[in-house]
């Protein structure tokens, strides 16, 4: 089933119409789990993806003249509908799982299984889908397909019950968390000197495809992973791989030149972000042993995901993340939420915490999130919103004083930036701003969008 221009519109602006009281800003129309918009596989001219016939675009375009304007409740609601539209247009590869989060239909995922459970689940009938061993988490990772006559919910319940000592989950998708607020902007990019540090900085990031030949990343180590060695650049992973390493005459990231290790977990695909991809790609991060790595993606509890980040965490590797755009009142949302993990809200330029960020012990800094430009594909700028673009600013200050995973160095790092960081709200640390505000020189001004 296609989804019509006028029903998404439709759906936006009657969420609009019912705001009532808290106020709080309207994010993103674009879908969850989708590199640079919305429902995958149409038209999509820089490796993002967007809705048929411009919705995508125009549902931005609402968003950005009425942000604020919506109630706090209603940004969950939003959520929901992205999800029921991807799934509309998708019904044979996407489904929701029994808290109305998006997973892969009819997959599930396991951590390090036994082959006498492997055994049992085939007899059965689960099919193996892949298995893969990740020696940078030690661990193995099998995706499992579930017999025709079980429902995905019951076939997890199923793999429990023949494994009680397991780890299964739903092979869940995880979104973007953030937005890109205006058009492109050409702008020629010049060389930035940055300072030098006693070691190579090197931060790695999990997200959409990265524009590697952007001006702002000439003579930036940029190494890629994913898509099958294919490059499928994306606004998303683009614009938040720019506030991490890029530099030129008008712009600079939080590590200006540092060696980006980037691993895309969407390549345009209709399930991607899929916990599956992603554990692959903490495991290519942990094999070369890059200390921090960013995750401006945003998504449910999942048991794979909470094992592989709490290994990590244990030796000292620093994981950043956006802790989402749902609104001060929603669920946390994850991996920000897991323990260890550095939860980063966003500011506007007055120092004012978003009003669509999410609230609660998970926020550990707050960075500017608003009123900031980033690199867009394929040569431009634009201006961005949201906790996406917040946490590559504390990634990047991380960086700067992490060799290699230790779980000693982590402490340090943390402890260096808490100092740091500008108190903000109530005083000491607060469910709205963490530690406080870090990188707040960082931010790169809109005007380099709006430029030319």
């Amino acid at each position: 089933m296609s989804v019509s221009k006028s029903l998404l519109v439709g759906l936006t602006f009657a969420l609009l119409a019912g705001a009532a009281q808290a106020q709080v800003a309207l994010p993103s129309a674009r879908l969850p789990g989708l590199p640079g918009g919305g429902l995958p596989g149409i038209g999509a001219p820089t490796g993002g993806i967007g809705l048929p016939g411009g919705v995508d675009s125009d549902i931005d375009r609402a968003g950005s003249r009425l942000r604020g304007a919506v109630d706090a409740r209603q940004l969950a609601a939003l959520r929901r509908q992205r999800i029921t539209a991807l799934i509309r247009r998708y019904p044979r590869l996407i489904e929701r799982d029994p808290l109305g989060n998006a997973a892969v239909r009819g997959e599930l995922v396991a951590y390090a299984p036994s082959d006498a459970a492997l055994d049992r689940a085939r007899a059965a009938g689960f099919t193996i889908v892949s298995d893969r061993s990740l020696g940078g988490l030690g661990a193995r990772i099998v995706v499992l397909r579930a017999p025709d006559r079980l429902s995905t919910r019951r076939a997890l319940d199923a793999l429990r019950t023949l494994d009680p000592g397991g780890t299964y989950d739903f092979n869940h998708l995880y979104s973007e968390s953030g937005d890109t607020a205006s058009a492109e902007a050409r702008s020629a990019a010049d060389r930035y000197s940055a300072p030098s540090a006693a070691f190579v900085i090197r931060i790695g990031l999990i997200d959409s495809g990265v524009e590697a030949h952007h001006p702002v990343f000439d003579d930036v180590p940029v190494q890629l992973h994913g898509c099958g060695g294919a490059a499928v650049p994306a606004e998303h992973g683009t614009e938040v791989a720019s506030l991490l390493v890029g530099r030129s005459a008008r712009f600079r990231g939080a590590a200006p030149g540092a060696t980006l290790f980037a691993a895309d977990v969407y390549c345009g695909a209709p399930t991607g972000g899929a916990v599956d991809t992603i554990a692959e790609a903490f495991d290519w991060l942990a094999r070369d042993r890059v200390p921090v790595i960013n995750v401006s993606l945003v998504g449910p509890p999942n048991a794979l995901l909470a094992t592989i980040v709490r290994s990590l965490v244990a030796r000292g590797y620093l994981i950043v993340a956006a802790v989402g755009n749902d609104g001060p009142a929603a669920p946390p949302l994850y991996p920000a939420a897991y323990p260890g993990v550095v939860g980063v809200t966003g500011v506007d330029a007055r120092g004012q915490v978003l009003i669509e960020a999410e609230r609660g012990a998970q926020v550990r800094f707050a960075a500017p999130g608003a009123d900031m430009s980033a690199a867009l594909p394929p040569r431009g700028f634009a201006e961005v919103r949201g906790t996406s673009f917040a946490a590559p600013i504390v990634a990047g200050l991380l960086a700067s004083s992490m060799a290699a995973p230790e779980p000693a160095a982590a402490a340090r790092a943390l402890e260096s930036l808490e100092r740091r960081a500008v108190d903000l709200g109530a005083r000491g640390v607060d469910s709205v701003y963490g530690y406080g505000l870090v990188g707040a020189d960082l931010r790169p001004e809109p005007a380099l969008a709006r430029s030319q």
